[in-house]
């Protein structure tokens, strides 16, 4: 366990202590809102699982809580992980060590809860690799002109879309049902009731000058089957109007009703872009937009997965093909991770135990979270001299079992 400075503590943070953690919070991710602001907005945190650091004269200076994602979707299964979030430091409290204590009090809490992985958004990229956490999903990004042309999909007219003002107490249970059944890795679901609160508020501080969300419900056989979440924010020049579409969330299960929604959304009066939030690189979009170069995609760090239990987390996950590989994985926080592992398995489960025999792949815990979800390519890794093959013909069986059909995302920072 990662010591503390003298005089200062770890200490659990109530509800009660709400105020104190805004505090904290504000100090080390600055914005623009008032304080007023700030308190009157809603907490997504479970608050049993949320932790502090207190300094000698009791202040609290540092954070950090993780959300129970009892369902986490991983290649072919559903597994407890752990999802780090709300980690801050005050800035008057930095290079104390108190980032590393809170690490690796969370590694250690998560473990006993039977959580064998854990996930995060980084807001700061270089932090977390240091701690183990690798990057296991990227997301798209897209700026898309106004009646971009779309391919058509047999199907997609008989998709009827209808737009509403979102309305969590009709359409929140709805919304969560629909995106809690995408199977896709990295796709968290938001379990919580804070969580889903969180989610669908829309304080007016936060709209940057944009209109309140809303929402188009995709419904086939008189049953809603998708949904789009956006706003607009309106923009007159001179030729006339350039408002934008700023898209949050868009959830389709199948080709018409991706066609359908974002026919949509890039047909709307008085805008002439449409931006994307966080979208799987290989997202239905990608392929119906005739042209995706016009819409300037971008991609950028989406999930960092931390392998916390070796064995565990490997055994829990399916494979795309047979897989027996002897890995040697080297962990500086988890000394239980450290050594070698024989991995066996493929689609339908697999075993992993300890072994004597001869490595055949070696790599650090920070590589198998990156490779964990599909999304990370140990050919990939291996071609920037993160991964070791130490018996030739082994790497790119083990890189094409641990990939998988459909690229990992999260739809939403937590």
């Amino acid at each position: 366990m990662s010591t503390l400075p003298a005089g200062y503590r770890a200490v659990d943070v109530p509800e009660s202590r709400r105020d104190h953690l805004l505090e904290v919070d504000t100090w080390a991710f600055p914005g623009a809102l008032t304080d007023d602001q700030v308190r009157a907005l809603p907490v997504p945190l479970t608050w049993e699982r949320t932790r502090g650091v207190e300094a000698p004269d009791g202040e609290l200076v540092a954070s950090h809580a993780s959300y129970p994602f009892s369902r986490f979707p991983v290649p072919g299964a559903r597994i407890p992980v752990s999802g780090l979030t709300w980690v801050g430091v005050h800035p008057g409290h930095r290079r104390r060590g108190l980032l590393r204590s809170m690490i690796t009090e969370h590694v250690s809490r998560s473990l006993a809860r039977g959580e064998a992985v854990s996930a995060l958004f980084a807001a700061e990229a270089p932090i977390y690799g240091r701690f183990g956490y690798g990057l296991a999903a990227r997301d798209l990004r897209l700026r898309i002109p106004r009646g971009a042309a779309l391919r058509d999909v047999p199907g997609a007219e008989g998709v009827r879309v209808r737009v509403e003002r979102l309305d969590p107490s009709r359409h929140g249970a709805l919304l969560h049902e629909i995106h809690g059944a995408v199977e896709r890795p990295g796709w968290a679901t938001r379990e919580t009731e804070a969580l889903r609160e969180t989610f669908l508020a829309d304080p007016e501080p936060l709209r940057d000058g944009a209109e309140s969300v809303r929402v188009l419900l995709a419904e086939r056989d008189g049953r809603t089957v998708g949904y789009a979440l956006f706003r607009r924010r309106a923009a007159w020049e001179v030729p006339g109007p350039r408002g934008t579409v700023r898209v949050r969330e868009v959830v389709a299960p199948d080709p018409a009703v991706a066609r359908a929604l974002w026919g949509v959304l890039l047909d709307l009066d008085l805008t002439a872009t449409v931006e994307t939030g966080m979208l799987a690189p290989d997202d239905a979009i990608t392929h119906l937009l005739v042209d995706l170069r016009g819409a300037e995609p971008r991609t950028t760090d989406n999930l960092w997965v931390r392998v916390l239990d070796v064995p565990a987390a490997l055994a829990a996950r399916r494979y795309a093909a047979p897989v027996d590989v002897v890995l040697e994985v080297t962990d500086a926080l988890v000394a239980g991770n450290q050594g070698r592992w024989h991995l066996q398995g493929g689609p339908d489960g697999a075993q992993v135990r300890r072994t004597e025999a001869a490595p055949q792949l070696a790599l650090d815990v920070r590589e198998l979270g990156a490779a964990y979800l599909g999304g990370s390519s140990l050919t990939s890794l291996a071609g920037a001299g993160l991964v070791r093959e130490l018996e030739p013909g082994t790497l790119a069986p083990a890189a094409t079992a641990l990939g998988w059909p459909d690229a990992p995302v999260c739809s939403w920072v937590f």
